[in-house]
């Protein structure tokens, strides 16, 4: 296990990232006591999400393009002039 004081830490971040990709672990230290760890993740599951899989499950009864509200009620289309 890879041991690091907080400022040799963030200074080499990625060379401690790269570590623990690879599957070491990273205890961090203030004033070389340890206080974390960093370790890596178990296998991540594999995401089996389908493109297109609740395809036909949502109805749209109303134009999308249309306003939700009628034309005679927005203000901002009265002339004031």
């Amino acid at each position: 296990m890879q041991k690091a004081n907080i400022a040799e830490f963030k200074s080499r971040l990625s060379q401690y990232m790269s570590l623990v990709e690879n599957g070491e672990e990273v205890e961090i230290c203030r004033r070389n006591i340890p206080f974390a760890r960093v370790v890596p993740l178990s296998q991540t599951k594999e995401n089996r999400t389908q493109l297109g899989c609740d395809q036909g499950s949502v109805e749209v009864k109303v134009d999308l393009a249309e306003p939700t509200i009628p034309e005679h009620d927005w203000e901002m289309l009265e002339d004031d002039a």
